[in-house]
């Protein structure tokens, strides 16, 4: 979560005056008061513009700041992390925007600044870009799939793109089908601020293979992405909850709800003890994101197809903790031919923030 360190001193209570609330704003160098009741709960805000244009109305600096502040603000969950975060921000187009809890009490205040100086990260991202997308035959007979356009641009773009915009700059593409179109368009990576470099497989090595072909042992973890994902997560907060937990390797989850379109019948000795029509069904799913710990590429043979299934039953089976991680937000994995026509219309609401 990204959020300046001096956000208190942006809290106003709803009784003091305007000149008060404009002392408060100078006092906290941020352009935003944030009133707030006794609890901390977020009552509303009154920006350095909002106090300029009720003096232009007539109000007076001893006014109360309640009777002038916007009463209906903007905010962004604590919990949601810097990509929802930032989001939020652009979306709206405003320089800073409070952060609160599930009770609505303010927890800090996030500004473009946060993000603009997040540092460099020293992960590695590995896309795997080598699959054929059958699934899509009509569409990737002439194209990889992860050069199918989403929006403005190549669904891979946007994928480099979210990873660098959260400061992950070195990339690895594994890339087998088609691989000349990739390469052609990305190049070392430079025109999008990255370095990118290429895994080329000259046989199919399953989801996880390539790995075995990164030139050396990276000296923190790797987060392994497929290629054929829209996503808004926090990549960002998935390394470092992972670095935390001491796990060899973390698997990104999506809850996925399925409805069996029968009567299941529940039974025994033939005796029937109940019948649920047509019941609904939940489970945890991959969603074809990873963190993996250095130590946990050693798993992956040379050269081999290897599945990533097989890495996480292998560390397992080896006494190796392998944790799970929830994605809450926007995410889709884009294998069939309905999944690429959602994408393109989802595309200018969940990325409009995103420059062509």
């Amino acid at each position: 979560m990204a959020a300046m360190k001096n956000w208190k001193d942006a809290l106003i209570g709803p009784n003091a005056t305007l000149r008060a609330a404009l002392d408060t704003i100078d006092r906290a160098g941020c352009q935003l008061a944030m009133v707030v009741d006794d609890e901390g709960r977020i009552l509303g805000t009154l920006s350095d513009g909002d106090a300029r244009r009720a003096l232009l109305r007539g109000v007076s600096l001893d006014d109360r700041v309640d009777a002038v502040m916007h009463r209906e603000p903007t905010c962004a969950k604590a919990a949601d992390g810097r990509q929802a975060i930032l989001d939020a921000i652009r979306q709206i187009g405003v320089h800073q925007i409070p952060l609160v809890d599930e009770r609505g009490v303010v927890v800090g205040l996030s500004t473009v600044d946060d993000f603009l100086s997040l540092p460099e990260r020293p992960n590695w991202v590995v896309v795997m870009a080598g699959g054929m997308g059958s699934r899509l035959q009509e569409l990737t007979r002439e194209t990889p799939k992860p050069m199918l356009r989403v929006g403005p641009r190549p669904l891979l773009e946007s994928i480099v793109r979210s990873y660098a915009d959260q400061g992950f700059k070195r990339f690895f593409l594994a890339v087998n089908y088609k691989a000349e179109q990739i390469e052609r368009h990305f190049g070392d990576g430079r025109e999008l601020g990255v370095q990118i470099d290429y895994l080329r497989e000259d046989q199919r090595l399953g989801t996880a293979g390539a790995l075995s072909m990164l030139p050396e042992r990276p000296a923190t973890p790797v987060i392994v992405t497929n290629a054929d994902l829209l996503t808004r997560e926090d990549y960002a907060g998935m390394v470092e909850a992972h670095e935390a937990s001491g796990a060899q390797a973390t698997v990104a989850v999506r809850e996925y709800e399925m409805q069996i379109p029968f009567g299941v019948v529940r039974e025994q000795n033939a005796r029937i003890e109940a019948i649920e029509e047509k019941p609904k069904r939940r489970f945890l799913v991959s969603a074809g994101i990873c963190v993996l710990s250095p130590e946990a590429l050693q798993v992956v043979p040379p050269r081999t197809y290897f599945d990533m299934p097989t890495l996480f039953e292998t560390l397992i089976a080896h006494g190796g903790f392998v944790r799970c991680h929830a994605i809450d937000g926007y995410w889709l994995d884009i294998g069939r031919l309905p999944d690429y026509e959602q994408a393109n219309s989802d595309f200018n609401e969940v990325f409009r923030d995103r420059n062509p």
